[in-house]
């Protein structure tokens, strides 16, 4: 099996998106070091970047990278601005966020 089959069956690119908001977070509330849940947000972005320009080439990987990111705003926007719980903040932009990488990567 070549390594692009094995890229497009393999693994998800819903999972590192999911993985880098709603574990980001939580280890950076867990532990009180923002930079390691910054570093788990990064991380899962790369490797979600990766998946992303291996299946669908680098436009998509720009859009998904885009909703990424402003998922990861959004949340403090709805926790601090909107004055949602933090976990419901997370947990809503983590579903959509994966929902779209899902929809538009992994399908």
């Amino acid at each position: 099996m070549s390594s692009s089959t094995l890229t497009r069956t393999s693994l998800p690119s819903a999972l590192p998106v999911a993985v880098g908001l709603a574990a980001g977070f939580a280890i950076a509330q867990g532990t009180g070091v923002r930079a390691l849940g910054g570093a788990v947000f990064v991380a899962g972005g790369v490797a979600a970047g990766w998946l992303w320009r291996r299946r669908r080439g680098w436009a998509v990987t720009a859009g998904l990278s885009a909703v990424y990111l402003v998922a990861f705003v959004l949340a403090h926007v709805l926790a601090i601005g909107v004055g949602w719980p933090a976990w419901l903040a997370v947990g809503t932009v983590t579903a959509v966020a994966a929902g779209i990488a899902y929809g538009v990567a992994d399908r």
